[in-house]
Order: C-alpha cells, then sequence, then structure tokens
C-alpha cells in the first residue's frame, strides 16, 4: 500500500539520506533549466549516448528528488549530496523536482516528457510500471554494481520482474503493530507476549477502552485505501490471499474462508468489544495522531513512522512504545504483515547517460563512510533537539552485511536511539501484496470495512462475494496477459 505511505513515510533512510518526496523546481549552481520538462532527455531518443568518451566527461543533466519546504533537514542532507557528487562528476547539472510519484499521474507525465530522470515510488507497482513502459530496465546497471549482492534480498526482489531489475531499495517495512504500554499499565491490563494472537489483540483492546473517556483499545483506519490495506494483514494471516495468478489470469480469491475470518474479527472489535474508536473513519494520518496524543492503546502501521510520531511529537516515552509484530490468527499461526518500502526508479525515456548517471546517484551514499557519517550526524542533531533517532525495521542492505555492523555501532554509541525488541525481528514475517490492481482492491475493501464498522450483524460471505465480483471485473479482467 502506498498513497498513503507517501503521507506516512517517506521512510528514513539513515536519517533520509535520500530524498523520497519531492522538492522544490530550485536548481543548484546556475544550471541549465531548458530541458528541465524532458526527464532530462536532451532530445535524443531514450537510450542513445550523447558522446563517445568516458561518461564523466560528458555533460549531462539530472532532475532528481528534493525534499519539501518544511523538510529543512533532508534539505541539508540532499545539498550536501548533491555538493558531494557534483564535485566527483563537475559536468553533471543537478535539477531539483517537486513532483512526488502519484500513480494518476504517473502516465500524463510520461506522455508529456515531464518526469524527473528518475523517481520514487512503491512495492506495490513494479508490475504496473514495467507493464506500461514507465520505468527503465537497468539490469546491466545493476549487475556491474559492487554492492549489488549486499543490498537486502527481500526489499530488492520486489523490482525485480522476469528476472529483470527495474528498481533500487530504498528501505522498508512489514506492517507492525504499536502499542502504548501505559494505556495498558494505566488500566491494569498483562502486556501481551510478542507471540500474540487475535484473541491476545482482542482482550488487549477490549480492556484497555474506555469509551466515555474518548479511549479505544485499538484504532484500525477505516477511512481510504489504508482501511483495505490495514484490513488485509488480517486477511494473511488467516490463511487468505488478494488473487490468484493461473497462467497470466487473475482472480480474485479474498472472498475466501480465510477472508470471512478476516471480516468477522473485525466485527468483533467493532461490535463485541467495543475496542474501536467511536469515530472510527480514521485514515493514516488520523490513525497516527491518535496514538501519539494517547487516544488508543494499538494502531496498525509501519512502526518506524508510528514510534516517530508518538516520540518525537507526541512527547511520549521509548519504554511506553513497543512495536509488535502482527498478532498470529491463531498459536503457532505466522505473524503476517504487509511488506512494503520505497523504490527509486529511471526513467525510460532518459538517454542512456541519464540512465547510468542517475544510478550513479541514486546509490553514490549506499555503503559509503560518508553515508555513515549521515547516519551520526543525525542522531546528534536528533540529541541537540532533545528528540530521538528512530532507526527502519527494513534498510536497504542485507541485515548480516559488514555494513550494518558498522551502523549497529553507532547506534550502540547513543542513548537517544530508539532501540525496537529484538523478539520482533525473529516473528516479524513480510507478505508482499498483490502485483496488480493493488490500489484498486484496497479502495473496494475499504468500503467493505466501512460497511462492517456502521452497520450491525453484516453478512461476512455476501459482503466478500460483491466486492470480489467487483475487483474482477472491473480491475484484474483488464490485467494484460502475464
Amino acid at each position: 500500500m502506498r498513497k498513503f505511505t507517501v503521507l506516512l513515510m517517506c521512510l528514513v533512510l539513515f536519517g533520509s539520506l535520500l530524498a523520497a518526496c519531492g522538492g522544490t523546481g530550485n536548481q543548484t549552481q546556475g544550471s541549465n533549466t531548458g530541458n528541465a520538462g524532458t526527464g532530462g532527455n536532451s532530445g535524443n531518443e531514450a537510450g542513445t549516448a550523447e558522446e563517445p568518451g568516458d561518461i564523466a566527461d560528458r555533460k549531462v543533466t539530472l532532475k532528481i528528488h528534493y525534499p519539501l519546504p518544511d523538510e529543512t533537514t533532508l534539505r541539508k542532507q540532499e545539498d550536501d549530496k548533491i555538493a558531494r557528487f557534483q564535485e566527483k562528476y563537475p559536468n553533471v547539472t543537478i535539477v531539483k523536482d517537486d513532483w512526488a510519484y502519484n500513480v494518476n499521474e504517473i502516465g500524463a507525465k510520461m506522455a508529456s516528457n515531464e518526469a524527473p530522470t528518475f523517481y520514487n515510488t512503491w512495492a506495490t507497482e513494479a508490475q504496473l510500471l514495467v507493464e506500461r513502459g514507465w520505468v527503465a530496465d537497468i539490469t546491466e546497471l545493476w549487475n556491474g554494481w559492487e554492492y549489488k549482492d549486499e543490498i537486502n534480498p527481500v526489499l530488492q526482489n520486489q523490482f525485480v520482474v522476469d528476472g529483470k531489475v527495474y528498481g533500487v531499495t530504498q528501505n522498508g517495512y512489514v506492517t507492525s503493530t504499536v502499542v502504548n504500554k501505559k494505556l495498558l499499565d494505566d488500566k491494569g491490563v498483562a502486556v501481551p507476549a510478542f507471540d500474540w494472537t487475535w484473541d491476545d489483540m482482542y482482550n488487549t483492546a477490549k480492556g484497555v477502552a474506555d469509551p466515555k473517556k474518548g479511549i479505544s483499545g485499538i484504532a484500525p483506519m477505516g477511512k481510504g485505501n489504508e482501511a483495505g490495506w490495514n484490513w488485509t494483514n488480517f486477511l494473511f494471516e488467516a490463511g487468505g490471499d488478494i488473487q490468484q495468478n493461473d497462467n497470466g489470469k487473475l482472480t480474485a480469491v479474498f472472498n475466501s474462508e480465510a477472508g470471512v475470518k478476516a471480516l468477522d474479527f473485525y466485527k468483533k472489535l467493532r461490535w463485541e468489544a467495543n475496542a474501536i474508536p467511536q469515530d472510527w473513519a480514521l485514515g493514516w494520518g488520523d490513525a497516527v495522531s491518535s496514538f501519539k496524543q494517547g487516544r488508543t492503546a494499538m494502531v496498525i502501521a509501519g512502526a518506524f513512522d508510528v514510534i516517530q510520531a508518538a516520540l518525537n511529537e507526541g512527547g511520549m516515552k521509548p519504554e511506553d512504545v513497543i512495536a509488535y509484530p502482527m498478532p498470529a490468527a491463531e498459536k503457532g499461526g505466522k505473524h503476517y504483515g504487509i511488506l512494503g518500502g520505497n523504490y527509486l526508479v529511471i526513467n525510460p525515456n532518459a538517454t542512456k547517460d541519464e540512465q547510468e548517471m542517475a544510478f550513479r546517484y541514486i546509490t553514490f551514499d549506499y555503503f559509503t563512510d560518508d553515508a555513515l557519517k549521515s547516519v551520526e550526524d543525525t542522531i546528534k542533531a536528533r540529541k541537540e533537539e532533545g528528540k530521538y533517532f528512530i532507526p527502519t525495521p527494513l534498510e536497504y542492505f542485507s541485515e548480516d552485511s559488514e555494513y550494518a555492523a558498522k551502523v549497529q555501532a553507532i547506534y550502540d554509541q547513543y542513548d537517544n536511539v530508539y532501540k525496537y525488541d529484538p523478539q520482533l525481528f525473529s516473528l516479524l514475517e513480510g507478505k508482499p501484496e498483490a502485483q496488480f490492481g493493488t490500489q484498486d482492491y484496497y479502495a473496494t475493501m475499504s468500503n467493505v470495512v466501512q460497511e462492517s464498522f456502521s452497520k450491525k450483524d453484516t453478512d461476512s460471505k455476501k459482503q466478500l462475494d460483491v466486492a470480489a465480483q467487483y475487483v474482477q471485473e472491473n480491475f484484474f479482467d483488464k490485467a494484460p496477459q502475464q
């Protein structure tokens, strides 16, 4: 899921070494703006080199992402990266761009040749972008990169389609449940084990809920595509899936026994436990705000964003904010959470020179001492501000790499670095989202969730059958054959 993850994230890669969310449209070092609207293509056909010789000696313009005006720390970091990159490649002109990926805009951007040289996108979008020809095949560049074997394979594989590489992972997440321990303690509710179940979640939510005081036991998202996204975690935990692919034919399968079980559990939280907010129509930001304000004991999202908001905006204490895996449907079951993340992909309309230089820019700080310094500088800056540094649970590098050990050594030096409980990582299990029509499916399921929360005694099987037929006829049947 990712319309809301642009809001929830930009998941910060080491304090956001890479800007994931757009910019100002300004430019640096007096760069020529003549090609600012062309995605970097200087009039040549895509894939055509501009002149012979070493690429470092050729003039190349890159239109890059740049942080938003209020993201001052990220701007400083990106400016530092631009300066270091242009010191190594003085013939490269950098144009800052403020466009953030939007599935409803990317087609027009490509058709008008206004898309950036590279742009940020989400784990759900790989199949769509490849099918529409809106992303460059970077397999050759990838295979020539010295660090390709140290990248986190769980994340990177989301942008490998039919054996070809189409993007570079920045960071990722497995959807988790974040718990406000203080609310549990205040109500005398026992903190559940990390290897918890739906029953444990139900009992905890019911025990903490205090509707008269406006406190809910859990705040499942009930508005926007994120409502369908939240619910899908429970579909996965119950053993279900979104779609089935038989030789290129996609079939909706979420109206299964597992789907019924997951929807019935949602209804128990609403109608039996009375554990969700009275005003349950919460979007992603609403749910996270409810948590950081101490108005709900549990919220379902990428752990980084919730903890960041709770500690650095809500003033909560680290010992009171605990990231859990999603609960298993029953004891011994899988703690499935949706696997998502941020990726940088290259414009296929860019020339070969622009594509190669874009790849070099994307990976410029990966596995470097400069990146380690940026991590430490960010931690120090947070400490001076009286704030915490929250690592992202899934980084671009493999957790058993030498580089990961260097990062951890830095974390260990500072008391303002949030520490996840090791049990979390032993139980987290990410399950990728569907690779076609995901946002359409989420939107459809959001309507089902809303009906379930607003009307008592609805028939879960009938609801899901109607939703599955709608998704099948309007989206999956229109999918290109694989």
